[in-house]
């Protein structure tokens, strides 16, 4: 189990990460909370880098949470070792993680109820990486073909 979690939203993912962050303390989960800290309009571009270069410093998995989960995961996505993966459902959750080894998840609070998304976060760090073939494809990824 990853004991760490690198966590930022911005203003429009603020409530939800604070539900997360909640739910993940009560599992017994150590999180580092990079901010926003209110509902005040932010940039997310600036939150998903900061979490990105966590996740990866720190070889942990990160959350970043915003309206629809869609900037944040493009944003991230920029970093070198970073494979965010946006999910509204459970079964993509799951094989994310065990196909594409995604380290980022993110959520979008506008378009995903809290019941649903902790239950997303609860499969996406529970499931691990399955390997073997799936690695081959990582490292193409990591290749940029």
């Amino acid at each position: 189990m990853v004991n760490q979690i690198i966590i930022g939203s911005d203003h429009g993912g603020y409530r939800l990460k604070n539900e997360i962050i909640t739910h993940l303390k009560n599992l017994g989960y150590e999180i580092s909370d990079l901010g926003c800290y209110s509902t005040e309009s932010c940039d997310y571009p600036i939150i998903a880098k900061d979490v990105a270069e966590e996740v990866l410093a720190n070889k942990c998995k990160g959350i970043l949470v915003c309206g629809t989960g869609i900037g944040m995961s493009i944003a991230a996505n920029r970093y070198e070792g970073i494979r965010a993966s946006h999910c509204t459902d459970t079964f993509t959750a799951r094989m994310t993680r065990a196909h594409n080894d995604s380290n980022i998840l993110c959520l979008g609070e506008r378009i995903t109820g809290t019941g649903l998304a902790l239950d997303i976060v609860d499969i996406w760090i529970k499931t691990e990486f399955e390997g073997g073939r799936h690695q081959k494809r990582i490292n193409l990824i990591d290749e940029r073909i």
